[in-house]
């Protein structure tokens, strides 16, 4: 338990800054009794236990706790939150928050980080199942493992995290009596599929909306004047998953790492927002993992990329306004395609209210010459400006924003974080000229304090969405953190470049089958052929035991060869070891694919 988020929740609290009661627990003593799972709230905001029976699975409402719950043997856990349920073969898992820490507040409301959950196997009928769906089921309950360990979830007991504050502000009306998970995005509700249940049964003090993203927050004084900066970022879940394994746009025109980034300023009793958005290119095309360090990119099914970038664009301009659209990819070489692709697809449909701005990052910054990013800024300067930001003073709009700029690289984590910090950093400078926090023309960089810090929110932020993606933080963070490239920045990004290998090719598999199930894109039945099932090559593809065979191999050729001259045979034996580890390779080389940590559940499109 952490005491220290506690009592930093318990103080937002006596601050007043809520609006009323939490209507959601907050706290609960959990029971795991021999006949039921019971849920009891400990924070007075109902007096219906809830109860998922151990026999069938469902979950039902209870007057009180049962006598059978003051037994010695019986001691409950306390926990802060149930996440949902989720039906496998064998039975009822449900998904509990057993750590959290307070991180800050959004909207006067407490954030919390999940710092750990656990799922409990609420009942099972495995002496029913075959031996096939008995193998099914233990590979389900290890993608369960793996969802437990799912970095950057977060939640509120008071307001919703899904929506920016301008969205909020335009559906307060509508939905200021509705519990939290009628306002939510349905969008950004990392646990919208594990909900499903507990919605149907109408349990609304138990429906915890929970987020994935990042939440950074930091307060700096400017002459005497507190400054606070929240960056919120929402990641959607419509086309979620890891680098490799979602790519690109699926016929929907739903891209995959879709993040929705909001920074918001509190100070002189006003309050600032500004949106961006990312989200990879939104073209059907793919770059499956082979064991090469940089695998080819394809694009596919061309005929139909217009009407996706179309879908794409189209709903942009619903939610948002105006869009610009930042393109970052290298114009030549392997990005080269996905260039062309884009850029042609772009010309049919580009309007006043859609611009399109192609902009290779590495061949007019390299890899140090990041302040070059001005250039691009002058080509949108204009258009950057009169799309705005949403501003508000004493509940009241005094500005609004009517535009995004959508910002894209290939991951859409590196180069993208270093320009969205870019613009958010201008955004929050006229903001707080406007409010009369900075003097005209007054810079962040000018109070070093501010700087260091804003610095530091960014860099942070883009680590959190680069581990959700990619398996590690964020390449290019030295810039984003201290101002310029550094060695050891360098180095650092080596080390992540291949740890980014690693994952991409042998892990990643398994984090994008957790990703389908729990987000509810792979649905598991009987009646559906078991996914876990090999055949052919990748039966036998083992990489670890095709590693040591060539290594092997590569050592016996070299210790035959070293004895060839005391003993003619040992040439024979050095032909046919280098055969053998030839072989291997060639195997393994040709077959890179079946060799790879593989998704299960779910195809590419």
């Amino acid at each position: 338990m952490n005491h220290s988020s506690d009592k930093v929740g318990n103080h937002v609290r006596e601050m007043g800054v809520f609006g009323g009661d939490p209507k959601l627990c907050d706290r609960m003593r959990l029971w795991e009794l021999p006949d039921q799972v019971i849920f009891e709230p400990t924070d007075a905001h109902t007096s219906r236990f809830l109860s998922i029976n151990r026999e069938s699975g469902d979950l039902e409402w209870l007057g009180q706790l049962p006598t059978s719950a003051g037994g010695h043997s019986t001691r409950p856990i306390s926990i802060f939150g149930l996440v949902g349920v989720v039906r496998l073969l064998a039975g009822t898992y449900a998904l509990v928050v057993t750590g959290r820490r307070c991180v800050g507040a959004y909207r006067g409301s407490p954030v919390y980080l999940i710092t750990s959950m656990k799922f409990l196997c609420c009942n099972s009928v495995l002496k029913l199942q075959t031996p096939q769906e008995k193998r099914d089921e233990a590979n389900f309950a290890h993608l369960l493992k793996a969802v437990e360990a799912t970095p950057g979830l977060y939640f509120s007991y008071e307001v919703d995290l899904t929506l920016n504050a301008q969205r909020a502000h335009d559906l307060a009306d509508q939905r200021v009596s509705q519990p939290l998970w009628k306002q939510a995005d349905p969008r950004f509700l990392w646990n919208k599929h594990l909900l499903e249940e507990l919605i149907e049964n109408k349990m609304e003090p138990y429906i915890l909306p929970v987020i994935q993203g990042s939440f950074q927050h930091f307060i700096v004084e400017v002459r005497d004047k507190p400054v606070s900066v929240v960056l919120l970022s929402r990641r959607c879940i419509r086309r979620i998953g890891t680098r490799m394994w979602r790519r690109g746009a699926d016929l929907e025109g739903h891209v995959a790492n879709f993040v929705e980034t909001e920074q918001v300023l509190d100070a002189e009793g006003y309050t600032a927002s500004y949106v961006q958005v990312r989200g990879s290119i939104p073209i059907l095309w793919e770059q499956i993992v082979d064991l090469t360090y940089k695998p080819k990119i394809k694009t596919i099914q061309l005929d139909e990329t217009p009407k996706v970038v179309e879908r794409h664009f189209r709903d942009l301009q619903q939610r948002y306004g105006s869009v610009i659209a930042l393109d970052l990819i290298n114009q030549h070489g392997s990005e080269g395609v996905l260039s062309e692709a884009f850029g042609g697809a772009m010309q049919n449909i580009c309007s006043d209210t859609l611009r399109y701005i192609p902009f290779d990052f590495h061949m007019i910054c390299g890899h140090i010459h990041f302040e070059r990013l001005s250039q691009l800024y002058d080509q949108i300067k204009d258009s950057h400006i009169e799309q705005g930001y949403y501003l508000s003073s004493s509940g009241k709009r005094l500005g609004e924003q009517k535009g995004v700029v959508r910002t894209n690289c290939v991951d859409c984590l590196d180069r993208t974080n270093v320009t969205q910090s870019l613009l958010g950093r201008i955004s929050l400078e006229t903001q707080l000229v406007q409010i009369g926090v900075f003097k005209p023309t007054e810079l962040i960089s000018q109070n070093l304090d501010f700087d260091e810090k804003y610095k530091v929110l960014w860099a942070n932020h883009g680590d959190d969405i680069s581990i959700q993606y990619s398996g590690t933080q964020a390449l290019k963070g030295d810039f984003v953190r201290y101002g310029k490239r550094t060695f050891q920045g360098l180095i650092q990004d080596g080390f992540n470049a291949l740890a980014r290998y690693f994952y991409n090719n042998f892990t990643d598999g398994i984090r994008q089958d957790a990703m389908d199930l729990i987000v509810g894109h792979y649905t598991v039945s009987r009646s559906n052929p078991s996914p876990f099932e090999l055949s052919g090559l990748e039966a036998i593809a083992y990489f670890p035991l095709a590693s040591a065979l060539i290594v092997t191999g590569a050592t016996l050729t070299t210790l035959s060869l070293r004895q060839v001259g005391e003993d003619a045979y040992q040439f024979l034996f050095s032909v046919l070891w280098a055969g053998v580890t030839a072989g291997v390779a060639a195997l393994v080389r040709i077959n890179g694919r079946q060799f790879c940590s593989r998704p299960r559940l779910c195809k590419l499109f």
